[in-house]
Protein backbone atom coordinates (compact mmCIF):
# COMPACT_ATOMS: atom_id res chain seq x y z
CA UNK A 1 0.00 0.00 0.00
CA UNK A 2 1.29 3.18 -0.82
CA UNK A 3 -0.03 5.26 2.08
CA UNK A 4 -1.65 7.71 0.00
CA UNK A 5 -5.04 9.46 0.99
CA UNK A 6 -8.64 8.52 -0.82
CA UNK A 7 -9.85 11.30 -2.26
CA UNK A 8 -6.56 13.13 -3.09
CA UNK A 9 -5.40 13.80 -7.09
CA UNK A 10 -2.45 12.06 -5.80
CA UNK A 11 -4.18 8.71 -5.28
CA UNK A 12 -5.56 9.24 -8.51
CA UNK A 13 -2.59 9.72 -10.71
CA UNK A 14 -0.31 7.56 -8.49
CA UNK A 15 -1.55 4.54 -7.79
CA UNK A 16 -4.53 4.27 -10.71
CA UNK A 17 -7.27 4.36 -7.34
CA UNK A 18 -10.94 5.32 -9.35
CA UNK A 19 -13.00 5.64 -6.52
CA UNK A 20 -15.66 8.02 -6.13
CA UNK A 21 -13.51 10.27 -3.63
CA UNK A 22 -10.64 9.93 -6.14
CA UNK A 23 -12.67 10.77 -9.39
CA UNK A 24 -14.02 13.69 -7.67
CA UNK A 25 -10.29 15.18 -6.68
CA UNK A 26 -9.34 14.51 -10.33
CA UNK A 27 -12.29 16.37 -11.35
CA UNK A 28 -11.62 18.79 -9.28
CA UNK A 29 -8.11 19.08 -9.88
CA UNK A 30 -8.66 19.47 -14.39
CA UNK A 31 -11.36 22.36 -12.81
CA UNK A 32 -8.91 24.33 -10.76
CA UNK A 33 -6.39 23.84 -13.60
CA UNK A 34 -8.38 25.19 -16.15
CA UNK A 35 -10.38 28.27 -14.61
CA UNK A 36 -6.42 29.00 -13.81
CA UNK A 37 -5.46 28.73 -17.37
CA UNK A 38 -8.37 30.66 -18.02
CA UNK A 39 -7.66 33.45 -15.96
CA UNK A 40 -4.76 34.37 -18.00
CA UNK A 41 -6.39 34.69 -21.20
CA UNK A 42 -7.11 38.87 -20.82
CA UNK A 43 -5.30 39.69 -16.96
CA UNK A 44 -2.29 41.35 -16.30
CA UNK A 45 -2.75 39.51 -12.79
CA UNK A 46 -4.00 36.60 -12.28
CA UNK A 47 -5.24 34.91 -8.56
CA UNK A 48 -2.17 32.89 -7.27
CA UNK A 49 -4.52 30.62 -5.16
CA UNK A 50 -5.84 28.31 -8.03
CA UNK A 51 -1.34 28.13 -9.27
CA UNK A 52 -0.79 27.62 -5.44
CA UNK A 53 -3.41 24.74 -5.54
CA UNK A 54 -1.67 23.21 -8.84
CA UNK A 55 1.76 23.61 -7.09
CA UNK A 56 0.56 21.83 -3.51
CA UNK A 57 -1.00 18.75 -5.96
CA UNK A 58 2.34 18.18 -7.80
CA UNK A 59 4.24 18.20 -4.45
CA UNK A 60 1.68 15.59 -3.00
CA UNK A 61 3.07 13.18 -6.31
CA UNK A 62 6.11 13.84 -4.81
CA UNK A 63 7.58 16.90 -7.55
CA UNK A 64 9.99 18.85 -5.30
CA UNK A 65 10.11 22.65 -6.01
CA UNK A 66 13.74 21.97 -7.50
CA UNK A 67 12.13 20.23 -10.20
CA UNK A 68 9.38 21.94 -10.60
CA UNK A 69 11.33 25.39 -11.00
CA UNK A 70 13.35 23.46 -13.54
CA UNK A 71 10.30 21.71 -15.45
CA UNK A 72 8.63 25.40 -15.71
CA UNK A 73 11.20 28.23 -16.24
CA UNK A 74 10.16 29.61 -12.87
CA UNK A 75 12.46 30.03 -9.83
CA UNK A 76 12.25 28.65 -7.23
CA UNK A 77 12.15 32.06 -5.23
CA UNK A 78 8.65 32.76 -7.09
CA UNK A 79 7.32 29.27 -6.20
CA UNK A 80 8.29 29.51 -2.11
CA UNK A 81 6.76 33.32 -2.67
CA UNK A 82 3.72 31.48 -4.30
CA UNK A 83 3.34 28.96 -1.35
CA UNK A 84 4.10 31.40 1.15
CA UNK A 85 6.96 29.25 1.97
CA UNK A 86 9.15 31.94 3.40
CA UNK A 87 8.36 32.63 6.42
CA UNK A 88 9.07 36.77 6.17
CA UNK A 89 6.50 37.21 3.90
CA UNK A 90 2.87 36.16 2.96
CA UNK A 91 1.71 34.14 0.28
CA UNK A 92 1.44 36.24 -3.17
CA UNK A 93 -2.32 36.97 -3.98
CA UNK A 94 -1.43 37.49 -7.73
CA UNK A 95 0.52 36.35 -9.97
CA UNK A 96 1.77 37.42 -13.92
CA UNK A 97 -0.33 34.77 -16.33
CA UNK A 98 2.86 34.24 -18.11
CA UNK A 99 4.14 32.64 -15.00
CA UNK A 100 0.87 30.93 -13.85
CA UNK A 101 0.49 29.04 -17.56
CA UNK A 102 4.40 27.40 -17.02
CA UNK A 103 2.98 26.43 -13.72
CA UNK A 104 0.21 24.62 -14.55
CA UNK A 105 1.48 23.35 -17.83
CA UNK A 106 3.68 21.02 -15.72
CA UNK A 107 2.05 17.86 -14.86
CA UNK A 108 3.10 14.63 -12.90
CA UNK A 109 4.94 12.38 -15.80
CA UNK A 110 7.46 9.86 -15.77
CA UNK A 111 9.73 12.43 -16.90
CA UNK A 112 9.76 14.97 -14.52
CA UNK A 113 8.99 13.16 -11.17
CA UNK A 114 11.66 11.59 -8.70
CA UNK A 115 13.26 8.49 -9.70
CA UNK A 116 12.27 6.95 -6.04
CA UNK A 117 8.91 8.09 -6.17
CA UNK A 118 6.53 4.82 -5.48
CA UNK A 119 4.19 4.67 -8.37
CA UNK A 120 1.23 1.78 -9.50
CA UNK A 121 2.88 -0.63 -11.82
CA UNK A 122 0.29 -1.76 -14.43
CA UNK A 123 1.76 0.30 -17.71
CA UNK A 124 5.00 -1.11 -16.62
CA UNK A 125 4.07 -4.60 -16.08
CA UNK A 126 1.57 -4.54 -19.23
CA UNK A 127 4.96 -3.20 -21.25
CA UNK A 128 6.84 -6.12 -19.85
CA UNK A 129 4.24 -8.83 -20.65
CA UNK A 130 3.78 -7.26 -24.19
CA UNK A 131 7.62 -7.83 -24.89
CA UNK A 132 7.33 -11.30 -24.11
CA UNK A 133 4.22 -12.26 -26.41
CA UNK A 134 6.83 -10.89 -28.98
CA UNK A 135 9.06 -13.36 -28.33
CA UNK A 136 11.92 -11.44 -26.11
CA UNK A 137 12.96 -13.72 -23.41
CA UNK A 138 12.99 -12.35 -19.78
CA UNK A 139 16.37 -12.82 -19.30
CA UNK A 140 17.23 -10.63 -22.39
CA UNK A 141 14.35 -8.14 -21.14
CA UNK A 142 16.36 -8.56 -17.25
CA UNK A 143 19.96 -8.01 -19.26
CA UNK A 144 18.56 -4.61 -21.04
CA UNK A 145 17.24 -3.42 -17.94
CA UNK A 146 20.57 -4.19 -16.20
CA UNK A 147 18.83 -6.21 -13.34
CA UNK A 148 19.35 -9.39 -12.05
CA UNK A 149 16.87 -12.23 -13.47
CA UNK A 150 15.09 -12.28 -9.59
CA UNK A 151 14.45 -8.72 -9.65
CA UNK A 152 12.63 -9.04 -13.01
CA UNK A 153 10.61 -11.70 -12.37
CA UNK A 154 9.21 -9.42 -9.03
CA UNK A 155 9.44 -6.34 -11.55
CA UNK A 156 7.09 -7.85 -14.26
CA UNK A 157 4.24 -9.20 -10.92
CA UNK A 158 4.64 -5.78 -9.17
CA UNK A 159 1.83 -3.84 -7.92
CA UNK A 160 4.10 -0.99 -7.44
CA UNK A 161 7.08 0.36 -9.02
CA UNK A 162 9.48 3.39 -8.59
CA UNK A 163 9.21 5.98 -11.10
CA UNK A 164 12.80 5.55 -12.41
CA UNK A 165 11.97 1.31 -13.21
CA UNK A 166 8.87 2.75 -15.08
CA UNK A 167 10.65 5.28 -16.88
CA UNK A 168 13.20 2.80 -18.34
CA UNK A 169 10.53 0.12 -18.80
CA UNK A 170 8.77 2.41 -20.84
CA UNK A 171 12.11 3.64 -23.06
CA UNK A 172 12.63 0.01 -23.36
CA UNK A 173 9.13 -0.96 -24.85
CA UNK A 174 9.48 1.92 -27.10
CA UNK A 175 12.83 0.65 -28.19
CA UNK A 176 12.05 -2.70 -28.86
CA UNK A 177 8.06 -2.97 -29.53
CA UNK A 178 8.81 -2.63 -33.09
CA UNK A 179 11.77 -5.22 -33.91
CA UNK A 180 11.28 -8.45 -34.24
CA UNK A 181 13.21 -10.42 -31.38
CA UNK A 182 16.38 -12.05 -33.42
CA UNK A 183 16.65 -15.55 -34.25
CA UNK A 184 19.56 -15.85 -36.08
CA UNK A 185 21.01 -19.02 -34.16
CA UNK A 186 19.29 -22.13 -32.66
CA UNK A 187 19.01 -20.85 -29.19
CA UNK A 188 17.98 -17.93 -29.91
CA UNK A 189 14.97 -19.80 -31.79
CA UNK A 190 14.45 -21.98 -28.45
CA UNK A 191 14.40 -18.84 -25.99
CA UNK A 192 11.77 -16.74 -28.52
CA UNK A 193 9.55 -19.91 -28.72
CA UNK A 194 9.81 -20.48 -24.66
CA UNK A 195 8.87 -16.73 -24.28
CA UNK A 196 5.81 -16.87 -26.63
CA UNK A 197 4.58 -20.15 -24.91
CA UNK A 198 5.46 -19.00 -21.32
CA UNK A 199 3.33 -15.39 -22.55
CA UNK A 200 0.59 -17.46 -24.11
CA UNK A 201 0.32 -19.80 -20.73
CA UNK A 202 0.10 -17.14 -18.68
CA UNK A 203 -2.68 -15.28 -21.14
CA UNK A 204 -0.52 -12.14 -21.32
CA UNK A 205 -1.85 -9.51 -24.28
CA UNK A 206 0.63 -8.28 -26.95
CA UNK A 207 1.01 -4.39 -27.97
CA UNK A 208 -1.84 -4.65 -29.96
CA UNK A 209 -3.80 -5.16 -27.23
CA UNK A 210 -2.95 -1.46 -25.70
CA UNK A 211 -2.34 1.85 -26.92
CA UNK A 212 -1.01 5.19 -25.00
CA UNK A 213 -4.42 5.98 -23.87
CA UNK A 214 -4.53 2.51 -21.99
CA UNK A 215 -1.79 1.05 -20.93
CA UNK A 216 -1.45 2.47 -17.69
CA UNK A 217 -5.08 2.28 -17.07
CA UNK A 218 -5.85 -0.13 -14.61
CA UNK A 219 -9.22 -0.05 -15.92
CA UNK A 220 -8.89 -0.78 -19.64
CA UNK A 221 -9.27 -4.39 -20.79
CA UNK A 222 -6.99 -5.48 -23.27
CA UNK A 223 -8.69 -4.99 -26.99
CA UNK A 224 -9.08 -8.02 -29.05
CA UNK A 225 -7.99 -10.20 -26.11
CA UNK A 226 -10.16 -13.35 -25.46
CA UNK A 227 -8.13 -14.30 -22.46
CA UNK A 228 -8.84 -12.60 -18.97
CA UNK A 229 -5.63 -11.05 -18.71
CA UNK A 230 -3.98 -9.65 -15.18
CA UNK A 231 -3.73 -6.44 -14.89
Amino acid sequence: MSGRAHGTYAKYRLDGCRCYPCAAARSDYDANRNRAIAYGTWQPWVPAEPVRVHIEHLRACGMGLRVLAAASGTSRTVLRGILGDRPDRAPCGKVRPATAQRILAVQPTLDVLAAKTPIDATGTVRRLRALVVMGWSQAKLADRLGITPSNFTATINAERVTVGTARAVRDLYRALVAQVPPERTQREKIAVARARNHARAKGWAGPMAWDEDTIDNPHARPSGHRKAVPA
